[in-house]
């Protein structure tokens, strides 16, 4: 009964806790057609809605009658399974609107797929130390040791080893930071250094894994004709040395396998390994124990034949673990050999440290093979540190126990002759040890052939590369096109057929590759951004800094030829991927730098007034200011042209501010898409410039909380740019004179300059050349903004073969010859070429006693008296208007002061066209909109002023100096 009696309030309780679907009312099911009805995933269909009733599935989503704790949070998205895999995803496509993330794509009635996930031990640790003990080990590293000698092989395997454990630490740090998705080093490098670092490196690490395959199959094909000489197919190479028994006894011949045969059996093994790659990885997984159990069987019979050697009397030159072996081995005695490694005087091959240094470098990589499997590892952040590092010191300590008891077991003559050594010693028989060498590198082989087309799969489906679309597969799926791509790289350098010459070429891909981890942990960890989290403690930026320079000295010790031609190639897909590629924001650390650099740059400006040497033209382009374009022209054509014009060389930040007219709720979206067309128009243009939208009940208002808020510190704008509104006489545009003047009353408010550009759909394009002058009508002071303007105009391409004119107004009785000589000077002190021209104007007062004189000329004032009459009738029309509604505050036009402005803007307008009308462009001074004065009366001025000129630019400065005369 108890029992019984509690199970209501459990399952109430189960009711409440489970998130049940957000309704506007706690209304029953029956009143649901009433109002739409959205869920946490979505509104639902009408059409599933109207249906009589819901599967089994559907109704586990369906609880209208049912009521949840947080419906206080509408329409957010609320933390459960589901999101929390959105954001586990890392998808880049964030919602456009607060509602768009709510409709979440979902599989009903199906189980979730478990796929079998790897641990440390066998998806890391022996991956990683199945590469790394490859062929180098068995059939070369006795032979470096003879070559180089125990201290200075002491020297070679510390220098590679301490080069990759430094890259595993740094590995380890990056690959704690969070999740990781396939492509291994390259998603690392790609999400730290952005995607075209991690493309260019990514494919110099595919060719890398790609041609370390053939390195593996052609030292098995190497051992198997070692064991067996009758499989040759051609005649095998002969090379007499000293014979070591008994010196100047003679010459002893050693047979090499020939290069024909290393090809032929090459390309066969080659083609049979990608068959079984084309079966799938599940078949590999199955066979990689079969190949790791030789490798570490023969490790254990060489060492065991090691202890044991020199009690069989036919190996004369294998003594067995001697003091005096070692104390002979331990300098270096380096030679030259012919192309199969045996010495030779005359041999075309001089081995030294930085050669041996090259040939060894393969047998330490490996290290990258557990990340490559980063997406079949069930715990990413633990396995990858904890097998890589593990690996690394268990073939770091093999390889220095190895140089001891090579350098000790034999003389250094039958080190540098006999190619397998390892099988020679091993216990009981040299076989076991062969076919555990063969088992081992096809094993390796098949590991690259294996992740090298995930590699290039995983670059193809980041759809960076259009070129690369061909090799994209999804994952669960294989990568057929990648895997045949692989093996012609595979079988073009087996044919080559030396292993020492593709050593080094295997060597500078994987450097490549590493310096590139390197790099990334040491910019993230200087970096210090928020994200940078790792899990793995043991690191620090200066050692990733010491592990890439340590990267890059191996590279060019090796090979100077081979690192400026592995560095000329990646420099080439990194300028190809960055031509060619599709932009990408994987928020790397480059971006994270920029944010860094321009916020210390921005603190270290400050916001005192910045000295008129260093003063920047920072232009805010206002777009789209009187309307009368289609709803998809973001901006004018040519006001990007225009904006350019005002920065020296194209240098310089540009703000495009446009304006969305009404609530901001309602036009949210619209002012997105419309930054988005902006942005666009901005690239497309080629500005350095950036836009922002914002919304507000009209453009005085949006205008104003632009000019107040826009920018940061000094880095705000100080120019104001716009088109003339040239339309503001139509009827429905009434509202554009009143705009213009509040416009330009703010800027007069918030201290900053103004350019007006009359004429733009004229103005110049970039290739356009222009000839004739740039003239400016210098009348005001202006902080010297004008003449700046006009040396920037000059700069451009298309402006460069004008010349300067500076025209000054003055009145008659003012000294025309000593303004002039004062402003020469000025403009010499200012290092600006220019003609100066002195223009004289008579004043209002003049005008009225010369009216008689000036009767016959009517047809040039005619434009005066048309200005003269539309005011009066503006005038007129607007005081019937203020007494139709008994309006208090009536404007009353100085009739004297209105006649005194049109006459001068008159005359300026006469003067241009009379001294100007060639001009490429015009500057004039703009005069202030004159107080408690109708805003129509200054449009008039303004319309007087500009009349019948083609281009013209209406300046007005601030109360700031942007030029000096000192130095």
């Amino acid at each position: 009964m108890a029992n019984a009696s509690e199970s209501p309030e459990l399952n109430g309780d189960i009711q409440e806790v489970e998130l049940s679907s957000i309704s506007t009312s706690s209304t029953p099911a029956a009143n649901a057609p009433m109002f739409p009805r959205p869920t946490l995933f979505g509104s639902a269909n009408s059409e599933t809605r109207g249906q009589g009733s819901l599967s089994p599935v559907l109704e586990v989503f369906d609880r209208t009658g049912r009521e949840s704790k947080l419906e206080l949070f509408g329409f957010d998205s609320l933390v459960n399974i589901l999101g929390l895999r959105s954001m586990a995803d890392q998808q880049n496509n964030t919602p456009a609107s607060p509602r768009d993330g709510e409709d979440v794509a979902i599989t009903l009635g199906r189980p979730r797929p478990k796929n079998a996930k790897l641990g440390t031990l066998m998806g890391v640790f022996i991956p990683c130390l199945q590469n790394i003990l490859g062929i180098i080990f068995y059939i070369r590293f006795s032979w470096i040791v003879g070559i180089a000698g125990v201290w200075h092989s002491l020297l070679l395997v510390s220098l590679c080893c301490l080069c990759t454990f430094l890259t595993g630490m740094s590995l380890s740090a990056i690959a704690t930071n969070g999740a990781m998705k396939g492509g291994g080093p390259y998603y690392l490098i790609g999400r730290a250094l952005g995607p075209e670092v991690g493309v260019s490196i990514g494919l110099c690490f595919f060719l890398g894994n790609a041609i370390a395959a053939s390195l593996y199959i052609l030292g098995a094909v190497e051992t198997f004709l070692d064991a067996i000489p009758g499989a040759g197919i051609f005649k095998a190479s002969v090379t007499e040395v000293s014979a070591p028994s008994a010196p100047g006894a003679g010459l002893e011949a050693i047979n090499s396998p020939n290069l024909h045969d290393l090809q032929v059996y090459g390309v066969i093994v080659t083609v049979t390994l990608c068959l079984i790659v084309f079966g799938g990885v599940k078949i590999i997984n199955k066979v990689a124990p079969a190949f790791l159990i030789p490798v570490l069987l023969s490790v254990l019979l060489i060492f065991i034949g090691i202890f044991v050697a020199g009690r069989h009397p036919d190996t004369e030159g294998v003594t067995g673990l001697r003091f005096r072996n070692l104390q002979r081995n331990w300098g270096a005695e380096y030679q030259r050999t012919n192309r199969a490694g045996i010495p030779a005087p005359d041999g075309i091959i001089y081995w030294d440290f930085d050669a041996l240094l090259g040939l060894f470098f393969p047998a330490v990589t490996g290290i990258m093979a557990g990340s490559n499997r980063s997406s079949s590892l069930q715990d990413t952040q633990r396995s990858i540190p904890k097998g890589t590092l593990s690996a690394i010191a268990a073939t770091t300590a093999l390889y220095l126990i190895s140089v001891f008891m090579f350098g000790a077991v034999a003389t250094r003559e039958e080190i540098l002759t006999n190619r397998l050594l390892t099988a020679t010693v091993a216990w009981p028989v040299p076989a076991v040890v062969q076919i555990g060498i063969i088992l081992s590198t096809l094993g390796a082989a098949l590991q690259s052939l294996t992740g090298a087309p995930r590699l290039l799969a995983a670059i193809a489906n980041d759809d960076i590369l259009p070129i690369l679309k061909y090799f994209r597969a999804p994952d669960t799926m294989e990568p057929h096109l990648a895997t045949l791509f692989t093996m012609l790289i595979c079988a073009g350098c087996v044919i080559i057929g030396n292993l020492d010459l593709i050593s080094p070429v295997i060597t500078m891909f994987f450097l490549l590759c590493y310096g590139g981890v390197n790099l990334s942990c040491f910019l993230l960890d200087l970096l210090d951004a928020p994200s940078w989290r790792p899990r793995w403690k043991f690191h620090h930026w200066s050692l990733s800094l010491i592990a890439a320079l340590l990267c890059i000295v191996i590279m060019f010790l090796i090979s100077w030829t081979f690192t400026v031609v592995s560095l000329a190639l990646a420099s080439l897909l990194y300028y190809y991927v960055s031509i060619k590629g599709k932009a990408g924001d994987w928020g790397d650390g480059f971006k994270s730098a920029y944010f860094q650099l321009a916020l210390r740059s921005l603190r270290s400006l400050g916001a005192n007034q910045v000295h008129p040497k260093n003063w920047y033209p920072i232009p805010l382009i206002f777009c789209r200011p009187w309307g009368k374009m289609p709803q998809d022209v973001p901006c004018h054509p040519k006001l990007a042209d225009f904006a350019n014009c005002m920065k020296k060389k194209g240098r310089g930040m540009s703000i495009f501010v446009s304006i969305v007219e009404g609530n901001y709720r309602e036009n949210a979206e619209e002012a997105r898409n419309v930054c988005k067309r902006l942005t666009t128009y901005i690239d497309y243009k080629d500005c350095e410039g950036v836009a922002e939208v914002i919304v507000a009940k009209d453009i005085r208002e949006g205008f104003r909380g632009v000019v107040q808020t826009m920018g940061l510190g000094n880095l705000k704008p100080n120019i104001v740019a716009m088109r003339y509104p040239e339309i503001w006489r139509e009827d429905n545009l009434a509202s554009i004179p009143e705009n213009f003047v509040s416009i330009i009353d703010d800027c007069i408010t918030a201290n900053k300059a103004v350019v007006i550009v009359k004429g733009l759909d004229e103005w110049p394009g970039e290739f356009q050349k222009q000839y004739g002058t740039i003239d400016l009508y210098w009348i005001v002071r202006d902080g010297g903004l004008m003449l700046l303007l006009s040396q920037l105009l000059r700069a451009k391409d298309s402006f460069e073969n004008c010349k300067i004119q500076v025209f000054c107004i003055s009145e008659e009785d003012t000294e025309a010859e000593e303004l002039k000589a004062d402003i020469r000077k000025f403009l010499y002190d200012l290092r600006m070429q220019a003609d100066v021209i002195v223009v004289t104007m008579k004043s209002w007062e003049a005008h009225q006693e010369d009216q008689e004189a000036e009767a016959g000329r009517e047809d040039a004032m005619e434009a005066f008296s048309k200005a003269r009459k539309r005011i009066a009738l503006q005038a007129a029309e607007l005081k019937r208007s203020e007494r139709r509604e008994q309006v208090r505050d009536v404007v009353v036009l100085n009739e004297q002061q209105v006649d005194k402005f049109l006459y001068t803007t008159f005359k300026l307008n006469s003067i241009i066209l009379k001294y100007s009308r060639m001009a490429a462009v015009v500057l004039v001074s703009l005069p202030p909109p004159p107080p408690n004065s109708p805003a129509y009366v200054f449009m008039e001025y303004l319309d007087l002023l500009v009349d019948s000129i083609p281009r013209l630019l209406i300046v007005r400065g601030y109360r700031k100096d942007v030029v000096t005369i000192f130095t």
